[in-house]
C-alpha cells in the first residue's frame, strides 16, 4: 500500500490455483482497508467486459478495519448465502469454532460473481479448491444466460 511492495502470500495461492484451473488473472490489487477504496474498485471492476470474477482476500473478520464486506455488500445484487455457510461448515472442520468468526461472502453484481474470502492462506486455498473451482463453470454459464 502507499507505493510499498506488500507480501501477499495468499493473493499468491489464489492466483496460482485460479491459473491452474485454467482461468486468467486480468488484475491483482492490494487495497487499504477503506470502505470507500474498496467499493470504487469493486465498481470499477463490475464494468470492465473482461472481468467475470472477482475474488477479494481479507476484511471478513470482526476487527475495526475488517470492511471488505461493508464495502461489497451493497454493491450485489444477489447473495449466495450457500458459500458463506458451506466455506464456514468447511473452516470449522479444520480450524473448530474459530470458524464462526469468518464473515465470508459470495454474490452477483451484474454478470460478475465476486467472492470475499478471508486473508489466511488455508481459507484461500480452502475456498477456491472445495467451492469456487467446483462451481465456477456452472455459475458462469448461468450468468451467461441471463445476458
Amino acid at each position: 500500500m502507499r507505493g510499498l511492495q506488500v507480501n501477499d502470500p495468499s493473493g499468491d495461492i489464489a492466483e496460482r490455483e485460479l491459473r491452474n484451473l485454467g482461468h486468467n488473472v486480468v488484475i491483482r490489487k492490494i487495497l487499504p482497508d477503506e470502505v470507500s477504496r474498496i467499493r470504487d474498485e469493486i465498481r470499477r471492476l463490475i464494468d470492465d467486459s473482461k472481468i467475470d470474477i472477482i475474488i477479494t482476500i481479507g476484511g471478513t473478520g470482526l476487527t475495526s478495519d475488517d470492511v471488505t464486506i461493508e464495502a461489497v455488500t451493497p454493491l450485489l445484487d444477489k447473495i449466495l448465502p450457500g458459500f458463506g455457510e458451506i466455506f464456514r461448515y468447511l473452516s470449522y472442520r479444520e480450524v473448530g469454532s474459530l470458524a464462526i468468526l469468518s464473515r465470508a461472502i459470495a454474490g452477483i453484481s451484474r454478470d460478475k460473481v465476486i467472492f470475499c474470502l478471508p486473508g489466511s492462506v488455508n481459507a484461500v486455498k480452502l475456498a477456491i479448491n472445495m467451492l469456487i473451482g467446483p462451481l465456477l463453470p456452472h455459475l458462469l454459464y448461468l450468468l451467461k444466460l441471463r445476458d
